[in-house]
């Protein structure tokens, strides 16, 4: 979304990009989260819901991206091993690392998994630093003591937005193709987390951006010249 096909970043997008997403936030703030998030409650019901909240959790990302490098890197180390004994040669693995991270982080794998990686950090702190309280609370009608350790104040941003739309958003642009397909799964992913109660449609919004300004940024660094 802002970054082109030659790997360059559309800076006049990404500043109406932040101006929209400010825009939108004060709007939220302002009673729009509200009375969105009180109508898409009456799909909470939805069972489909729930599952894409455990499929497409931080920690699900995390673990898939990590095992697809490891399996990556032991057949690569494997099939050195082999080659180096066949020919009769003293396996080095200090120059396999580096030989292997020179061909690895060009690798789609790894943009993945740099954008998935870089985008739980992210909020990570950004959900302690902003501390918003979770709108169930808001429907129960009551509110816990103040802690922005706690899970109840990370409502800001949503997490399972920021990392689906970080990972989706980065393989719909190695994969062209598929964008359609990855864009309307990350949508689907933002839309579940207000509809079970989880987030405010803004915490969506911001995690949104968020993601897809992370998987642009990785592949812009990772890639360029």
């Amino acid at each position: 979304m802002f970054l082109t096909s030659d790997n360059k970043l559309l800076w006049k997008r990404i500043v109406i990009g932040t101006v929209v997403m400010a825009l939108l936030l004060v709007l939220g703030l302002r009673g729009a989260d509200e009375l969105i998030y009180v109508w898409a409650m009456q799909f909470q019901t939805f069972g489909l819901w729930h599952i894409i909240e455990r499929v497409f959790d931080a920690k699900i990302w995390l673990i898939a991206t990590t095992a697809v490098l490891l399996l990556f890197f032991v057949k690569r180390i494997v099939k050195s091993i082999v080659w180096a004994r066949k020919e009769n040669i003293k396996f080095n693995l200090k120059q396999f690392c580096v030989e292997f991270w020179h061909k690895v982080k060009t690798s789609n794998a790894f943009l993945i998994f740099s954008s998935v990686v870089c985008a739980s950090a992210l909020v990570g702190v950004l959900k302690v630093l902003i501390a918003r309280l979770r709108p169930i609370f808001f429907v129960l009608a009551e509110q816990p003591e103040f802690n922005r350790f706690s899970d109840s104040w990370h409502s800001m941003p949503s997490g399972h937005t920021t990392v689906t739309f970080a990972g989706l958003v980065m393989m719909g642009m190695l994969a062209p193709k598929y964008k359609p397909l990855t864009w309307t799964l990350a949508i689907i992913v933002g839309v579940s987390r207000i509809a079970i109660g989880a987030h405010w449609p803004t915490d969506v919004i911001v995690g949104a951006f968020i993601g897809m300004m992370v998987a642009d940024l990785v592949k812009w660094a990772l890639l360029k010249k």
